[in-house]
């Protein structure tokens, strides 16, 4: 459970058992009719979505009020048994939990307000926080519509802030007499990580002449494996002419919700002519190698995000003279539960205009390189890396304009992440920005660190970075305009350090991590032991160690640039000032520089 907020709690008093402990509902599997206070929202009445568990039986809808400060939530059951747990905790377990619990005995069926203690047995909780607002069957299933507060000052409750929320959920097969009678540890359960709080993103008219296409895969048998990467090249038109993006959003096969990770249209560079078709693994060696040189990023969706849309001043360009007429589609499927024969045909619908808006829009992605040398111990309840997009690099977006909301990807670990704009001059100013923030960026060289910071309490191994649903990742795409060729500036720290950190935890235990090069860093991690002195060197080495920068066009042909010395010196500089990391400096805001400042402006969006 995580404490209440500094504003003042009021005092509650008991409510009556019979009507606040229990809302009565009419037999299960009927139509539900509640009448407690507050509706739901009666704008579209919940933008975003996601699949609970990998089978996508259950689904996640919700809204988010900041005058109210509330969520409402909507979770579509569709194949109804005799009860549903729903809730957060710190780190996505049924033990310490906030939850709202649905039960039948058979006859009847009843919803509370729960909390479990460290065991993990269910009390109903004296102070109803979970409002249940409405229920009825349709023929997809059961919705089932409640609404929370961010705080409610009840020491049991979760409370929901920026970052990453741990939603727990568990399902009740068969019918119990009260809620203390729920065994947690006999019910299939799960967790599902998501960023509840979204910002507010307007949505600008949209031109009269706009057309669209669908780039989708076509009918792919989905490996039964846990992880793949899906790559499906796509032709554009003979003499298709440059029009502009102006929105996108993501088309989901039906029951594939839960499968569909993420997903990303990338355009080929120009300067390699044609390109074979392909339609497989993108590991695979089989893979034609001109499909490396398609890194250019027309559009980026992964799971719980809206459809995006640019500025009306800007548009991404594609088409034309000098533009590649072949697209790569690649969708990332996670699918734990190892399915077999599951046909799909997701992807990414782009909506486009040929009458040219006054910008052509680019995306800069940000953050680490996926790399294994950067791992996180287990055992962490935070955990901070971060990547360094260096002066040298920035010098290179020396624009200037206001930027749409973009994408951020992160591990199943990550409990936070944010990109700040590092300042140097008389005195360095930083600023942690969140989705749907603006930041100004100096094109005389400023740098740029985003930072994820990562809980790993559940892990008894480090997790190192990779594509995997289970390895680490910290990206940021970032949408900005007037377009550079600058498309990813990521680092990663210098392997020759990390070969120096496996000598020295070797040196003080016993020589217990192999370090021969046949032994993979992977391997060398999972042979650490890690108490508390190896966990303390090896974050001071992600703090003080040279970096190795990736500062790519995007055909992949890296920039002439070196690691600057300034990001190198930047956790020497919180040192000096006796902090112990980037996340203790003073951060002040940026954007109180003028729009004559020559500055640049960006902000982002939808966080993966």
């Amino acid at each position: 459970m995580q404490p209440c907020g500094s504003a003042p709690c009021p005092g509650f008093r008991m409510r009556e058992v019979a009507s606040m402990y229990f809302t009565m509902i009419a037999v299960f599997l009927v139509v539900l009719v509640v009448a407690l206070q507050g509706t739901a929202p009666r704008e579209s009445p919940f933008p975003y979505t996601v699949p609970l568990d990998p089978q996508g039986l259950l689904e996640l809808s919700w809204n988010v009020s900041y005058p109210l400060r509330l969520v409402h939530f909507q979770v579509l059951v569709k194949e109804p048994k005799f009860g549903l747990l729903f809730g957060m905790s710190d780190r996505g377990e049924f033990e310490n939990a906030d939850l709202a619990v649905l039960w039948s005995d058979g006859r009847n069926s009843y919803f509370g307000d729960a909390w479990s203690d460290e065991e993990g047995q269910l009390h109903m909780d004296s102070q109803q926080d979970y409002q249940l607002l409405g229920a009825h069957k349709a023929p997809e299933g059961l919705y089932l519509l409640f609404r929370r507060a961010f705080s409610t000052c009840d020491p049991k409750d979760y409370v929901i802030e920026d970052g990453t929320v741990h939603l727990i959920y568990g399902i009740l097969e068969q019918p119990v007499h009260s809620l203390q009678a729920i065994n947690t540890s006999a019910i299939p359960t799960g967790l599902q990580r998501v960023q509840l709080l979204k910002p507010n993103i307007s949505v600008p008219e949209l031109p009269s002449d706009m057309q669209s296409m669908a780039i989708t895969a076509p009918d792919v048998v989905i490996p039964s494996q846990e992880t793949t990467y899906w790559c499906y090249m796509v032709e554009l038109p003979e003499k298709f002419p440059k029009h502009h993006i102006v929105m996108y959003e993501p088309v989901i096969t039906a029951g594939n919700e839960a499968l569909v990770h993420h997903m990303e249209v990338f355009q080929c560079a120009a300067e390699q002519g044609s390109v074979p078709g392909y339609n497989g693994p993108c590991d695979a060696k089989m893979k034609p190698a001109q499909l490396n040189v398609c890194r250019h990023v027309l559009a980026a969706w992964a799971m719980g995000a809206q459809a995006f849309y640019y500025p009306e001043e800007a548009g991404l360009a594609f088409g034309g003279p000098g533009s590649s007429r072949y697209l790569r589609l690649e969708i990332h499927y996670h699918n734990p539960l190892v399915f077999k024969g599951r046909r799909d045909s997701s992807g990414i619908r782009l909506y486009y205009t040929a009458r040219l808006r006054r910008y052509d829009a680019g995306i800069l992605e940000l953050g680490l390189v996926y790399t294994p040398v950067m791992a996180i111990p287990p055992g962490e309840a935070e955990f901070q890396l971060s990547g360094y997009c260096t002066d040298k690099c920035t010098r290179l977006v020396s624009a200037r304009g206001r930027v749409a909301p973009g994408t951020t990807g992160t591990s199943s670990r990550c409990r936070r992440w944010c990109t700040s704009p590092v300042h140097w001059g008389s005195e360095m100013e930083n600023f942690a920005v969140q989705e749907g923030d603006v930041l100004c960026l100096n094109p005389q060289g400023d740098e740029l660190i985003t930072t994820c910071t990562y809980n790993t309490q559940d892990r008894s191994r480090a997790t190192v970075g990779g594509f995997g649903i289970m390895e680490e990742m910290c990206v940021n795409y970032v949408h900005y305009y007037p377009q550079t060729q600058l498309e990813l500036c990521k680092s990663a720290v210098d392997p020759g350090y990390l070969r120096r950190y496996f000598n020295l935890v070797n040196r003080f235990n016993d020589e217990e991590v192999c370090t021969c090069p046949r032994v993979s860093v992977p391997q060398q991690f999972a042979s650490v032991p890690w108490n508390a002195f190896n966990r303390d060197v090896l974050r001071s080495l992600y703090g003080f160690a040279p970096i190795s920068v990736h500062c790519n066009k995007s055909s992949a042909v890296r920039f002439p640039v070196r690691a600057s010395p300034k990001a190198k010196s930047l956790a020497r500089f919180a040192r000096q000032r006796g902090k112990n990391s980037l996340a203790d400096l003073h951060l002040t805001p940026c954007c109180k520089m003028g729009k004559d400042s020559g500055s640049f402006e960006l902000s982002w969006g939808a966080t993966v």
